[in-house]
Order: C-alpha cells, then sequence, then structure tokens
C-alpha cells in the first residue's frame, strides 16, 4: 500500500482536531465560546463574588446562606451586620493567627486568571497516569517560581509535595531518623533515637508534632545550644532551621555540623515579600508552602526540595502511606495560582507583597520608635538579588518585646491594655515578656492593631516614671536574641 504524502498527514490531522473542536463546543457568530455544562457553577461563582460585604468580608461558595438564597457574609474582625458595615468599637484586635490574608486584594485584581472550574470527573483516580502522586506540571512550575523568585536551587534536586508544610515538617524528621538510615547502612549499630533541636525562638509546631506522635526512633530536646556536648558525632542529631525566623524573620543557620548531625531547613518565608533574598538556598532538605507565597493557606500544599534520592524516596513513602498523596483539587488550584505568580517573571505579585508588608512594618515601627515601654525585632536592610537593589525589612511578624521591668507577662499587657491578642513569647520557647503580632493578615486586621498600639504608645507619659526600667532601651534592644 502506497504511502500518503507528509503533507496530507498535516492536513488530516488539521481538519481531525477541527471537527473535534467543533464537536465539543459550539461556536457564537461573534466567535466566543458557548458555554454549557460549565454554565450554572459559573453563575454561582460570580454570583457569590459580587456581594459586596461593605469592602470589610466576604461570602463565599461553601459558607451559609439565608432562607435558602442569599451567600452570608463572613465578616473581619471588628465588623459585624447583615453586610459587615458595623464596627465594633469594643471588639479585640486579633494579631494571633498567621492568616495571609494581606495578599487577598492582589487575588482580586486576577480574578479571572486564577479562577478554576473543577468538573465533577476531575481525576478521580489516585495517581497520574504516570503512576505518580504529583502532576508533572505542578513541579515544572514550582521549579520555575523557585528560578524566577531566586530563592532555592531545584536543578538537579527531587521535589515531594505534603498536606502543607505541615505534613512534611515529620516526613523530614522520618526520614532522617535512625530507623530510616540505619535501613541503608547494615554495619550501623545506632539504637538511641536522634535528638530533635530547635533555636530559640522557634516555631512551636516541631516541638508539639514530634511529641504528638511519641516515636522511638527520635525525640524533641528543645533548645540545641544546652546540647553541644551531643555533637561528637556518637549520637545523631536532627536540627530544625526556620530561615526566616518565625516570629523574629531572622535569616537563621545551622548550628550543627557533623556526619551524624542533619538539618531540616524550613524556608516558607523565604520569598521576596518578606525577607530580601541574599542568595539561592542550597541545603540538603528545605520546606516551603504556597500558603506563604500566594497566601492560599486553606488549600494545603506544601513542598519539600531534597538533594539525596534516598531521604527523597523515604520521605515520599511517609506521605503516601499516611495520605495516599495530596487532593488532585489541591494540585490543580496551586497549578493555576503557580502560573499567575510566573507571569511577568514575578514581579507583579512580588512587589505588591513587598510593598504591603513594608509598609505595614514602617507604620508599627515608627509607632514603636518612641516607645520607652515596647521594643520591636531589628531586621537589617540587605542586598536583595530579586529586585537588585538594596531593601529594608517586610517581616510576616512583630517579635515585641516588654521593657519595663514590671511588664513580665506583654500578651497579659497588650490583651488588657490595649485589647490587642497575639501570641505569647513562650510558646516560642522564649520569656513571656515577648510576643509575636501578626503582620500578614487584612488590611483591615492591622489598621486596628495599629490605631490601638499607637493609643497604648501614647499614654506612656502618663505613666509614674517609677514603673520604668532605669536599663536603657537600646542596650535592652541588643540582647534581644539572647533570651533562651
Amino acid at each position: 500500500m502506497a504511502k500518503l504524502p507528509q503533507s496530507c498527514y498535516v492536513v488530516c490531522l488539521a481538519f481531525s482536531i477541527v471537527v473535534n473542536l467543533s464537536l465539543i463546543f459550539k461556536l457564537y457568530g461573534h466567535g466566543e465560546w458557548e458555554l454549557s455544562w460549565s454554565r450554572r457553577a459559573a453563575e454561582e461563582a460570580e454570583l457569590v463574588a459580587a456581594v459586596p460585604c461593605s469592602g470589610h468580608g466576604r461570602a463565599y461558595l461553601d459558607g451559609l446562606v439565608l432562607d435558602g438564597k442569599e451567600p452570608v457574609c463572613e465578616c473581619n474582625s471588628c465588623y459585624g451586620g447583615p453586610d459587615c458595615s458595623q464596627f465594633l468599637t469594643d471588639c479585640e484586635s486579633n494579631a494571633d493567627s498567621g492568616d495571609p490574608y494581606f495578599l487577598e486584594p492582589f487575588w482580586m485584581q486576577h480574578a479571572s486568571e486564577s479562577a478554576i472550574l473543577v468538573a465533577g470527573w476531575h481525576r478521580m483516580g489516585y495517581v497520574f497516569p504516570d503512576q505518580s502522586y504529583i502532576s508533572q506540571e505542578l513541579e515544572r512550575l514550582i521549579r520555575k517560581v523557585h528560578a524566577i523568585a531566586g530563592n532555592a536551587v531545584t536543578q538537579g534536586r527531587y521535589i515531594v509535595i505534603g498536606a502543607g508544610s505541615t505534613h512534611l515538617v515529620n516526613a523530614a524528621v522520618h526520614a532522617l531518623s535512625p530507623s530510616s538510615t540505619d535501613s541503608l547502612n547494615s554495619s550501623s549499630t545506632s539504637s538511641s533515637p536522634a535528638s530533635i533541636v530547635v533555636t530559640i525562638p522557634f516555631y512551636a509546631l516541631y516541638e508539639t508534632q514530634t511529641k504528638y506522635f511519641r516515636s522511638l526512633d527520635y525525640k524533641f530536646e528543645g533548645d540545641g545550644s544546652l546540647l553541644q556536648n551531643i555533637s561528637d558525632g556518637s549520637k545523631r542529631v536532627i536540627e530544625f532551621v526556620t530561615s526566616p525566623n518565625n516570629p523574629d524573620g531572622k535569616l537563621n543557620k545551622a548550628n550543627f555540623q557533623g556526619p551524624n548531625s542533619e538539618a531540616i531547613y524550613d524556608r516558607v518565608y523565604y520569598w521576596p515579600h518578606f525577607t530580601p533574598i541574599p542568595a539561592p538556598a542550597d541545603e540538603d532538605v528545605m520546606l516551603f508552602s504556597i500558603s506563604k507565597l500566594t497566601g492560599h493557606a486553606g488549600t494545603r500544599l506544601g513542598w519539600a526540595v531534597i538533594k539525596d534520592e534516598s531521604v527523597y524516596q523515604r520521605m515520599l513513602q511517609h506521605t503516601v502511606t499516611s495520605n495516599l498523596g495530596v487532593s488532585r483539587d489541591t494540585q490543580l488550584r496551586a497549578l493555576k495560582l503557580l502560573n499567575v505568580v510566573a507571569q511577568g517573571r514575578g514581579k507583579e505579585i512580588f512587589e505588591f507583597g513587598y510593598n504591603t508588608m513594608r509598609k505595614r512594618w514602617e507604620g508599627l515601627n515608627k509607632a514603636m520608635s518612641v516607645s520607652n515601654r515596647f521594643s520591636l525585632q531589628k531586621n537589617e536592610p540587605q542586598y536583595c538579588t530579586f529586585s537588585q537593589k538594596i531593601r529594608g525589612p517586610s517581616p510576616a511578624y512583630a517579635w515585641v518585646k516588654c521593657e519595663w521591668e514590671e511588664d513580665k507577662d506583654c500578651y497579659a499587657v497588650l490583651q488588657e491594655e490595649a485589647n490587642v491578642y497575639g501570641r505569647r513569647g513562650s510558646v516560642f520557647g522564649a520569656e513571656d515578656r515577648y510576643v509575636r503580632l501578626s503582620l500578614i493578615k487584612s488590611q483591615d486586621d492591622f489598621d486596628i492593631l495599629l490605631q490601638r498600639m499607637n493609643q497604648l504608645v501614647s499614654q506612656e507619659d502618663a505613666q509614674p516614671q517609677t514603673y520604668m526600667n532605669n536599663v536603657t532601651k537600646p542596650s535592652l534592644r541588643s540582647k534581644m536574641y539572647s533570651c533562651k
């Protein structure tokens, strides 16, 4: 049988594509595709999104409805009423949670590019066609966004995803613990649990999660500076290094070195919104999360960038055993969001995020700079390779210290005198002279926080001078990180 010319194959292929598209879609005379099964879903989403809520709240597709018809507004802190127009003057200013609503205005400006509509039959199986638990396109976009931000080396590295970085914390500890590593080294005689260590102040999840799982393979030991005597190589040490640190924004580095020491770098805040990027991170195990990159904490997607294949395989096995992978719907939404991040080489979202956080930090810093009672952490300007200029601080949190001698419980001071709720210093292993205030919530939340703190500082002159500590504020600031 004679072969058809190559040109015929091309024409036939083109004709086939046109025919198939015409069968799937109906074309309007003006060149717009006519919606069919997706029309109702799109109309519902538009209807809910159009509810104004006075600009101080939001209605959601999965929220409550009134009389089975009208979506109910979910109001921001200190606002109430059916349309969130009522300001509640005696409400508390909640600066505790890390909900990253500061990026909500950006996504409202990019509604069409970031929206998804998921068909009822979308990805119903456990795995993708290549038998993996991660979308190849999502992995490609993760690597692309890191390359754009310049915050991590991903070339030649392995990527495993989890239900937020929270899911990957224990997966990393498990992968680096003696039971996992000894299985690859039959000559090893190690039987004692690994010591999990941190530097104070530290993110409380490392302690609560490690203790919760009660593994025989590792034990939370707390402040690593108290355990320097175990760094002689006779016992495995797994160190959590949060950089930038939660709560103080400091770019921490590992304290333990040696053949039996491992570091898990929590890099979820290592993005241009929150810190200058001096260089791409290149550690053995690095954790990231879409929560602090795009602000979608509720999407629950995190990823680890890993150098060693055996560590990657153990972490992958842990995530599959514990959760059978990450929701396909979550991966689809993350893919859509990262596509928007990558537009214009990330300039728009990173500049929006940085400018928002910088203004918030400068506003709070200005209010606190005239205070003798309160001080903030001191983050120095640094050169940022992403923006290619020196940038000032724009941290996610304010790490506040009560300087007066009698203010031993800073959380209680802010609560009782300003109706401001933060997170106690003891939650981070520090003294309760410290309290963390979240700067990443909604603009309403920050405005109320700033107003309350300005008012509290303005009342200092009315306080009897005998209440003040004789030590000057600058000398106290120099001891910010000495508390263990």
